[in-house]
This record gives structure tokens, C-alpha cells and sequence, in this order.
């Protein structure tokens, strides 16, 4: 029996979504109080570090990575704090022209960038566009094709409050999302597993806009320190310090420090597993003789008696090839399948990629 081509309707291709814990051990629920931060990276003493504050150029005046345990070497996400004339970190350089050139610049320029695609751009909460933002980046290495939309579940909580729930409003929009260059691009709310608690996106009221937006394509989030100040009290906490001498106020340790407080982040990922079925139809008229050497004697006769009127095979495995003659891919069954004139057999193939 010669090569059998699959016809147009034979092959069947199918895309799934299947869903997984970001955090380190397969964790569904991050509890942020017993995280760790580097002590390289450390500017305020928080819980597991050391007191010391990095000049300009260190990272941990970029960013603040947190860590599961302190015997974990790869961080589950950073914390960083941007603002688009440099205020809240040093200087890199105390020379003329060197005004404003900090690490907050650079993250607020860096996010912009990979939002916009310019670093002319501001981000806009709801129709209000504050000069600063914070941002939460998880681990590339945490997480699959991309987070998991609805599945964050965010507690912040500073001394003077209740922790605070936020989310991602993609059940809320029904799954519609604004497109941008970092991909889909959802509102951080407070509420609960992708629904935002009341009908409108202001939700600390005062004409802050709204509490962020959320990036799951890329992994990151942009926030807004002035609507989470507004919904948290008038706190010190998640107040970034702006000062016009460009201090090092170390803002994104505010955030790590809510986070810490909170003590729950929930978060899932989500990989994309595209299928391929190949319907391998073997008809009553087709694959009921075999090229095995037993079949036959050495004269080409049959070499059972029985197989002389009904001849029979059993099925064991699909081979499949490319248009050169190639074999480039083999499929096995779990068990023989008999084959004869009075028999036709379904085989459904499938291959992930």
C-alpha cells in the first residue's frame, strides 16, 4: 500500500490556553511578608535586607527585586519608581546638564518606551497624568506565554489602613483590552479576580484616575502613586517624596514596603498550546496487506492459509510524511488495531508545537 495524502479536511488545528502558578514551587499565593530582598539591593532596611542606601548608579536605586526565600537565586518580581523630570533619585552626575538624569528618569523613560514606543508620551490614568509612577515587573523566568488576566489578586496595606485588594478589570470589560506596544493593556482596580468593585474606574475619587494599568503580555504593571495615596489616607506611606534637589528618596521601597504589609499576591500565567489533529483514516478497501516479511513465503505466496481470502493486519503505527518521501514524525498506539475488508479505522493524531 503506497502513501495515502491527508485530505483538506482531515487536518484540524486547535489553540488552547491552560493556566499555572507564577510563583516559585508552583505557588498560588505569594505571601509577601516573608520575602526576601537583596542586600546589595536594599535601600531602607526592609524585611530581610540591611541598611544601606546605593548611590545613582547602583540597580537597587533602579529597582528592588524580591525574593521567595533567601535560598532562591532568581527574584519572582522587582519594584521600581519612575517620574518623567528624574525627581525621587539622585543625580547620575553633578555637572552642568546633568539635572534630572536619574534612575527615576530612566525608568519612567524605559516604561514609556516599551508602552508607546516614544519617550515623548505620558501615562494617563483615566483621563489623569501624574508626573511619576510605580511599577511592578515579574520575573520573566516566573511566568509562561503571559500573566493570566483576572487571576491577580493584590493586597497593599500600609500601618494606618486595611489592606486593599486590587485587580485587573478584564471580567469587568468582558475581555476587551486596549492594544499597545507591550500588548493588551487592562485597568488595575480594586476588587477581586478580574472584577472591579463599583462602575467607575476613579474609584479613591478626588480626580486621581485610576490605580493603574496592567500589562499581562509583558509581565509588568504601571501604577499611580497618587490614587493609591488618595485610597490608602493621608499617609506618609505611598506618598513618593519629590524633592526639587533630586534627593535619593528611594520611593520604590514605599511600595515594597505596602506589598510586604499586605502580605498576599496572587497572580497566575497562562501558556498558549497550539494543536494540530491529523484524522488518519484507514478505509475497509485500504492497509489489509502488510510488507512484513512473515505475511509472505519465500515463493511471494501467503503464508497463512486463513489470510488467503481475508487477509489481516493489526496496526501499530502512523507514519507520517513530508512531500519528499521523508518520515517526520511517528505516531504509536497504545494497542494493535485489526484491520481486514470488513473494518475501517479512525486514527486522530495529535501534535502540540
Amino acid at each position: 500500500m503506497g502513501l495515502v495524502r491527508y485530505a483538506e479536511g482531515d487536518i484540524v488545528n486547535d489553540t488552547q490556553r491552560l493556566g499555572t502558578s507564577t510563583w516559585t514551587n508552583n505557588t498560588n499565593e505569594l505571601l509577601t511578608a516573608n520575602m526576601h530582598e537583596s542586600p546589595l539591593q536594599n535601600v531602607n532596611g526592609g524585611a530581610g535586607g540591611v541598611a544601606a542606601a546605593p548611590g545613582a548608579t547602583a540597580n537597587g536605586s533602579h529597582y528592588i527585586s524580591l525574593y521567595y526565600s533567601a535560598a532562591v537565586s532568581s527574584s519572582e518580581f522587582s519594584v521600581g519608581y519612575g517620574h518623567i523630570n528624574g525627581s525621587g533619585s539622585l543625580d547620575y552626575t553633578t555637572g552642568p546638564g546633568g539635572t534630572g538624569y536619574s534612575p527615576s528618569r530612566v525608568i519612567y523613560n524605559q516604561y514609556r518606551q516599551l508602552v508607546f514606543g516614544d519617550e515623548n508620551s505620558k501615562f494617563s490614568f483615566n483621563g489623569y497624568t501624574p508626573d511619576h509612577i510605580y511599577i511592578i515587573n515579574v520575573n520573566r523566568a516566573r511566568y509562561k506565554h503571559n500573566l493570566k488576566p483576572s487571576s491577580m489578586n493584590m493586597k497593599l496595606k500600609i500601618a494606618a489602613s486595611s489592606a486593599k485588594i486590587y485587580t485587573d478589570d478584564s471580567i469587568t470589560q468582558s475581555g476587551s483590552a486596549v492594544m499597545t506596544n507591550a500588548g493588551r493593556q487592562f485597568n488595575v482596580v480594586e476588587g477581586a479576580s478580574g472584577v472591579m468593585t463599583g462602575a467607575t474606574l476613579n474609584q479613591a475619587g478626588g480626580g486621581k484616575g485610576s490605580y493603574g494599568l496592567f500589562y499581562p503580555d509583558s509581565g509588568f504593571m504601571v501604577l499611580n502613586p497618587d490614587a493609591l495615596f488618595l485610597n490608602h489616607g493621608s499617609n506618609a506611606a505611598l506618598s513618593p517624596t519629590v524633592t526639587p534637589n533630586f534627593g535619593a528618596n528611594d520611593n520604590h521601597q514605599e511600595l515594597v514596603d505596602a506589598l510586604q504589609l499586605g502580605n498576599s499576591f496572587i497572580l497566575d500565567s497562562e501558556e498558549k498550546v497550539s494543536s494540530q489533529y491529523y484524522f488518519t483514516r484507514a478505509r475497509n478497501s485500504e492497509f489489509n496487506y502488510t510488507t512484513n516479511p512473515s505475511f509472505v513465503d519465500i515463493n511471494g505466496s501467503v503464508g497463512i492459509t486463513s489470510f488467503i481470502d481475508n487477509p489481516t493486519t493489526y496496526i501499530t503505527t502512523v507514519g507520517m510524511y513530508n512531500d519528499s518521501g521523508d518520515l517526520v514524525a511517528v505516531a504509536k498506539l497504545s494497542q494493535p488495531i485489526t484491520k481486514d475488508f470488513t473494518k475501517e479505522a479512525l486514527i486522530r493524531v495529535k501534535l502540540d508545537y
